[in-house]
């Protein structure tokens, strides 16, 4: 059974009795990204206001997302296709090379159908068929991807025990276990002349900002945030991955501290010991004979 209002029973109760009258329906796509911002979809025609919010049409469209009904613990995972334009835009930078940078890492996809009296009319109710979130991006390409969402059981799909003897840190940097708040150990910065999609010339540079993330504010990468691998003081960034465009010079991005997850680098660099979840004093592995 799937919820539904009283105002919505009534309507498909009289569509159903009125043999001949058209009953019309529209599939909506609701994205709530892990940044808080909500992005709204439909395959119709034309716009649907509903719950405070317009799903756009002819614009992004999903494929693959079915219906299933079941009873117990298993996760209904499925493989759904989207399409999009260049003008189909996440804070300025498109809706697939957002997707392959990891703006959708953990987003919340809804799926729900709208029963309309009329195209363009205010929605009499609508039924959620599908609940979950996005786990992989299994491919991309230049109008479309593949990716995979599963309902919100996953979440029951942890590694056990918990909490595991190890001897770096088993906090992620800047999460509540960890404690520090990410705005204190971060800066902002503008792109040097020269740099490319994988080298990041700055002045502002230093060792601190190894193993950090820094989130581009401007340029044709705005949104976009890339993993640090190293730098060199005074002189550039080298990212893990290369952007997906050149920066230009001029660009702005803030960039935040990295962490190694070492009990020394957790009190020299942080002075949050306190909070260190690692056991460095774990006996390493050795081999019996």
């Amino acid at each position: 059974m799937r919820a539904a209002s009283s105002a919505l029973v009534s309507f498909l109760a009289a569509q159903r009795s009125a043999k001949d009258a058209p009953l019309l329906m529209a599939d909506c796509y609701t994205f709530t990204l892990r940044s808080g911002v909500i992005l709204t979809y439909t395959n119709a025609d034309v716009p649907i206001a509903m719950n405070g919010a317009v799903f756009a049409a002819n614009s992004v469209l999903v494929d693959g997302l079915t219906f299933k009904c079941t009873t117990g613990l298993d996760v209904d995972q499925q493989h759904i296709s989207i399409a999009a334009q260049p003008t189909d835009t996440i804070g300025g930078v498109p809706f697939l090379i957002a997707l392959h940078h990891g703006v959708f890492d953990g987003c919340e996809l809804q799926r729900e159908r709208a029963f309309l009296a009329s195209w363009g009319s205010v929605p009499i109710g609508s039924v959620i068929l599908f609940r979950g979130r996005v786990t992989s991006v299994d491919s991309i390409g230049r109008t479309s991807a593949e990716i995979t969402v599963a309902s919100d059981l996953v979440l029951l799909d942890l590694d056990m025990p918990r909490n595991l003897y190890q001897p770096t840190c088993g906090h992620t940097l800047y999460d509540s276990g960890c404690s520090l708040i990410k705005n204190a150990f971060g800066t902002t910065g503008t792109v040097g002349a020269g740099s490319t999609p994988a080298t990041i010339l700055w002045a502002g540079a230093a060792a601190a900002y190894g193993q950090g993330t820094i989130t581009f504010s401007s340029g044709p990468n705005a949104g976009s945030s890339a993993n640090v691998r190293s730098a060199a003081a005074g002189v550039s960034l080298t990212l893990s991955y290369p952007l997906a465009a050149t920066p230009a010079a001029g660009d702005a991005f803030t960039i935040y501290q990295g962490c190694d997850h070492t009990a020394a680098t957790c009190q020299a660099k942080f002075n949050n010991l306190a909070n260190f979840r690692g056991f460095p004093f774990v006996p390493p592995p050795t081999a019996a004979y």
